[in-house]
């Protein structure tokens, strides 16, 4: 797989063709391959924000480390590749559009040697690829099908996995990088024609009790050995991962690492529920909205109007400059991380948020997209009966 510049994008774009043969390829940017800080990407942050942030920031750093080492070993239960996983991550920041993301992960993929050029090989990259692609910019349009045919092509249970907390992250990580880009006043780059991601279908949520279940394999306590064990009885407590810990437990390192970051980022203030209900809603994941609804606290009417869409939240928002200024910066965020700037952050601190709350707020819903893929991808809210 040999990237390339496509004319008249600033952006990287990789194909899904692999190749065979070793050529000195170079990024455009080589020197991103090599950081010190895999997960902030080297950006430069005043010592008072990255203190008032270092708890999380550590967390997201060690899951950076576990999910792209410099080495991964593969066996027939983990058939993903070190190029596996580095073209899964390319692709997303591809949707993401962060120029920063796009040149590390595209500098790291650059040099690796890709699959065998056969048929199958082929197929399961491009599956892969397609797969990371949709779920990263439309998670609404994946459905059971769509893993059904990621087992098709040969990823085992513990791959599965893998994608989608890698998917999960590298978003979670452009919108942190975007944040922190806009609260340092960097200029907006944006490509133009890149799409901005569209709200899924109001219909989904007019299920207000849907609750959510999954079909895969699940972990439970007298089944698991004892690094699961362990992950489990010490994550499955978290609210946000009491349904999820069973099935993400089948890879317990990184159920640790994301149960360290939810803990490191969980913190008490009334605006938060409104910061999951937006990513919710734009996903697609009834849900994470159904559950962040019974969490609001404030003026009532607010779940609905979300619920109705961006309309709705203008008129309720009429009275609430906090609430609509968190709630447009939250959406911007949610749909096209690379256009977020300080437009949409300064007018949270005008409205009176302080600036350690109001980048904890965004923050919070940029791990929200993460959960709300984790939920579409790996099951679906049912009704409960």
């Amino acid at each position: 797989m040999e990237p390339r510049r496509v004319s008249g994008k600033n952006h990287w774009y990789h194909e899904t063709q692999s190749r065979t043969q070793h050529s000195d390829v170079m990024p455009l940017v080589p020197e991103a391959a090599h950081v010190d800080d895999r997960f902030l990407l080297d950006l430069v942050l005043p010592d008072a924000l990255l203190n008032a942030n270092q708890c999380w920031l550590n967390a997201g750093r060690k899951l950076a480390n576990l999910l792209f080492p410099d080495a991964v070993p593969v066996n027939r239960l983990r058939t993903f590749s070190d190029y596996d996983r580095l073209s899964t991550a390319l692709t997303v920041a591809q949707v993401s559009g962060v120029q920063r993301l796009c040149n590390h992960y595209a500098a790291r993929l650059a040099p690796l040697q890709g699959p065998d050029s056969s048929r199958e090989s082929n197929r399961r990259l491009a599956q892969m690829t397609e797969y990371a692609r949709q779920l990263a910019s439309s998670p609404s349009i994946i459905t059971p099908r769509a893993r059904q045919q990621l087992d098709g092509v040969g990823l085992t249970l513990h791959d599965i996995i893998l994608i989608n907390q890698i998917v999960g992250f590298v978003g979670f990580q452009a919108r942190v990088v975007a944040l922190f880009q806009a609260h340092l006043g960097f200029p907006v780059r944006w490509i133009p024609g890149m799409p901005v991601q569209e709200d899924s279908d109001a219909d989904r949520f007019n299920n207000e009790s849907a609750q959510w279940h999954t079909d895969l394999e699940v972990i439970e306590a007298h089944q698991a050995n004892t690094p699961q064990g362990e992950a489990l009885s010490r994550w499955q407590n978290l609210p946000e991962l009491n349904a999820l810990a069973p099935v993400l437990a089948h890879e317990e390192t990184l159920l640790a690492g994301f149960g360290e970051l939810l803990d490191a980022l969980t913190f008490t203030h009334p605006l938060l529920p409104l910061s999951a209900l937006i990513p919710a809603r734009i996903n697609g994941s009834v849900s994470c909205f159904n559950y962040n609804s019974g969490l609001w606290q404030g003026a009532s009417g607010l779940p609905e109007a979300v619920r109705n869409g961006e309309r709705a939240i203008l008129a309720w928002s009429h009275h609430f400059p906090c609430e609509r200024a968190l709630a447009q910066a939250t959406q911007l965020l949610t749909r096209a991380p690379d256009r977020f700037s300080a437009a949409q952050l300064n007018p949270l601190i005008e409205h009176g948020l302080s600036t350690p709350d109001a980048i904890t707020l965004l923050t919070w819903s940029a791990l929200s997209g993460w959960l709300n893929r984790l939920h579409i991808a790996l099951g679906a809210a049912q009704q409960v009966t």
